[in-house]
């Protein structure tokens, strides 16, 4: 079974949404990740604890969130982008509150990442 087109959103789009898309790829998913405020690179605590379970980030970067990026989506995970958040009829949304790992140091970016791999695997319906 094919996985939806997911749609991963976050303010900077430097961090969580990132990962996000990374671990939805692995699993075989397309993934879009998108900022409502894009930052100029992705989070250097995201890189690294990204590059300790095998994913080089390095050559991402920060998106500004588009209409098409909402239109081409079939479920769209937001993650603390407040108001600005995409709204579009007939597309699954769902709402993760997870903390910004900028500046959190690595533990916190590793636990972070952690919890958004653990997410992933549920809303792709697998244990892999």
């Amino acid at each position: 079974m094919a996985l939806p087109r997911a749609l991963f959103v976050c303010v900077h789009d430097a961090g969580r949404s990132q990962m996000a898309q990374a671990f939805w790829e692995v699993l075989g998913g397309e993934g879009r990740s998108a900022g409502s405020d894009p930052g100029e690179r992705i989070h250097p605590e995201v890189l690294e604890v990204m590059r300790e379970v095998g994913l080089d980030l390095a050559g991402r970067r920060p998106h500004m969130l588009s209409e098409d990026d909402v239109e081409w989506a079939d479920v769209i995970v937001t993650m603390g982008c407040g108001d600005v958040c995409p709204s579009l009829p007939g597309r699954r949304y769902l709402e993760w509150d997870l903390p910004d790992p900028a500046e959190r140091g690595v533990e916190a970016a590793r636990s972070i990442r952690d919890e958004i791999r653990r997410r992933i695997k549920d809303l792709a319906g697998t244990s892999a």
